[in-house]
């Protein structure tokens, strides 16, 4: 049959016949091809009101459904690079605004599938008079009563890409790698300019002033940090998107802690503590400041693996640590876990609490840290969750977005949603049968190979034994 070798759009009228009537759709070949001529363009811009209307009138509803089920799976298997002729065919669609502003006028495929949708009462979709379009089963409501352009629900904003992009995980694991070895090197750097606690004492605080020291709190705040590591850990494992989630949070906090350093390096503040013993430590070699650094960086910044810095005051990177593992648990688990979201921030204000009873920072320290951690997490997830709402490459927010966000814009180039929240085990047993079948295979290919060597040394010793013999 020649329509099967031929693309949809060069269809002819006979090929449209032979199409329906292998799609055991034979009966409507006279109404649709011998009396209305439709070829393999008009197939395409078929919708289902053309079915119901004059000249068509197709009077049985299964027919117009099942019709409308074959057209609609030619259409997403038709391949068209000329974006003109894609939106003559009605084929484009977009994520974003469905035509530009001041344009009143939506295309054919935002309402080809359109079926009639009314909000009820309780915020979901039902039957009803009013008809809404659709993208891709999404419904799309007006943005006004005067214009047709449409936004997809806030309810079904979920991205229609969802790609792992593993490349780009690994490139923000290692941008935050890097950042936290700047880090490392820059607390080096403030240790060597730390006031004299003599000349300069703790400068006053309305909450170190009337919060008691307690020596065992700091950690206790790095106990509850590891906790909630524990826990997010946990989450990126079995979320079926974890090598997206792990490039936000590569991303968002290698930035903070980026933005960290240059603020330890600009202003030393005077030690919070006559507790602390804190003195300029010069290492005098950059081989020796290396050194200390790796110490530092290996473990973590943390004193319950023996780090103890001093200077590293404003912001405090513990305080950014708990507030954005607390603020990604709540993000990407589900809203009805009301415990763990609860226990989550319950981690986040004790920690931060620790850390002040601790006297190890300032308040403005910690106050300064929670608000530039949660405003960028903030921001992000609201950028791209939003993604929809402006063309990705031609409006003057995405280029905005490009020029002040470029990680961002990199990182998240593919994502127009919200990244539904789902889960999975990392490895199914159809993975481990064939991990198991891979290596058996190349054990068996090995042992092949060293069969054939270990016979041919073993008749050299025979021959040898029988030449001396």
């Amino acid at each position: 049959m020649g329509w099967e070798v031929k693309g949809v759009v060069d269809w002819s009228v006979q090929d449209v016949r032979e199409w329906l009537i292998y799609s055991g759709l034979g009966h409507l070949a006279h109404a649709v091809c011998t009396e209305n001529l439709i070829d393999g363009q008009a197939l395409l811009m078929l919708k289902e009101e053309d079915l119901r209307r004059h000249p068509l009138i197709l009077p049985t509803l299964g027919d117009i459904k099942h019709l409308i089920y074959r057209v609609n799976s030619l259409r997403a298997g038709v391949n068209i690079t000329d974006q003109r002729e894609k939106i003559s065919l009605g084929l484009t669609k977009s994520t974003s605004f469905q035509s530009e502003p001041g344009d009143c006028s939506t295309s054919d495929s935002e309402s080809e599938v359109s079926s009639t949708h009314n909000m009820n009462g309780s915020g979901h979709y039902s039957n009803a008079s009013s008809s809404f379009p659709m993208n891709g089963g999404v419904p799309l409501l007006p943005l006004c009563s005067t214009c047709s352009m449409h936004l997809r629900s806030a309810r079904y904003n979920r991205s229609t890409r969802l790609e792992p992009e593993r490349w780009k995980t690994a490139l923000a694991m290692l941008y935050g790698l890097c950042v936290s070895w700047l880090t490392a090197v820059t607390m080096t750097v403030v240790h060597d300019r730390v006031p004299d606690m003599e000349k300069y004492p703790p400068l006053p605080d309305l909450l170190l002033d009337n919060i008691p020291h307690i020596s065992w709190a700091f950690e206790m705040a790095e106990i509850t940090g590891m906790t909630l590591l524990v826990i997010w850990f946990l989450v990126l494992v079995f979320h079926k998107h974890r090598f997206i989630l792990a490039r936000r949070f590569f991303s968002i906090a290698g930035t903070i802690f980026l933005l960290r350093c240059v603020t330890m390096l600009i202003t030393s503040l005077s030690v919070p503590g006559v507790h602390l013993d804190c003195k300029p430590a010069p290492y005098g070699t950059w081989a020796k400041r290396l050194h200390a650094a790796y110490i530092i960086w290996s473990g973590g910044g943390m004193s319950i693996q023996g780090v103890r810095t001093c200077g590293d005051y404003i912001f405090s990177g513990h305080t950014v640590s708990l507030t954005l593992l607390n603020f990604f648990i709540t993000e990407y688990t589900s809203r009805n876990i009301y415990f763990l979201h609860t226990f989550t921030w319950v981690c986040n204000c004790f920690g931060i609490f620790f850390i002040l009873a601790a006297h190890e920072h300032y308040s403005i320290d910690v106050f300064i840290a929670f608000y530039i951690t949660s405003r960028l997490f903030l921001y992000y997830h609201t950028l791209v969750n939003n993604r929809a709402l402006f063309k990705s490459h031609q409006s003057f927010d995405a280029k905005r977005t490009w020029f002040y966000f470029p990680l961002f814009s990199f990182f998240e180039q593919n994502i127009d949603g919200r990244v539904p929240n789902e889960f999975e085990l990392p490895l199914t047993s159809q993975d481990i049968c064939t991990v198991v079948s891979r290596f058996s295979h190349k054990f068996a290919a090995f042992s092949e190979r060293r069969t054939p060597k270990a016979s041919n040394q073993q008749l050299k010793r025979d021959k040898s034994k029988s030449k001396m013999k």
